[in-house]
């Protein structure tokens, strides 16, 4: 079961000049919460912005760059590649743009959070074809004194 996991704005808006657009430390904690243990997928660039691999979780990395290196990660050179590295049998797909152009064609499930704004961005998560995904759950947040936007933690599986 392939998720793919994203916070994304009311535009799709995922980032801008390689960072997050938003601080939702709520959206963080449950992104650590729900990944923990799993395998997770990502491009470099997302690597790079993390700046290190993420903990207790197995970090595989896209590049098409051969000379890349990070320790304690295994890097491939595509998304199918990526799968066939993984022990495990729910890996979590982190991004960015590309990959999730890519995963969205063969992912199970979207875990996403919905950002209630919108935001300058250089880079979106795919449209989401609502012929193909059902929202299946949804848990709604306003602002408070840690969380500028409001937000919905929304889950969406294949039909």
């Amino acid at each position: 079961m392939i998720t793919i996991i994203a916070a994304i704005g009311k535009n799709r808006e995922l980032g801008k000049d390689k960072d997050l657009i938003w601080h939702l430390p709520n959206d963080l904690k449950r992104f650590k919460k729900v990944t923990s243990g799993h395998d997770v997928i990502m491009g470099r660039k997302t690597f790079e912005s993390l700046g290190k691999p993420l903990p207790n979780r197995t970090n595989i990395i896209i590049t098409r760059n051969g000379n890349f290196k990070a320790d304690g990660c295994i890097i491939v050179n595509s998304l199918e590649e990526a799968l066939t590295a993984c022990d495990d049998l729910n890996p979590f797909i982190l991004g960015g743009a590309e990959i999730y152009s890519q995963a969205i064609k063969i992912a199970h499930v979207l875990d996403l959070t919905l950002v209630h704004a919108e935001l300058e961005a250089d880079v979106f998560f795919p449209e989401i074809d609502t012929a193909i995904w059902k929202e299946t759950a949804r848990e709604d947040f306003n602002p408070d004194e840690k969380h500028q936007h409001g937000y919905s933690f929304v889950t969406y599986l294949r039909k």
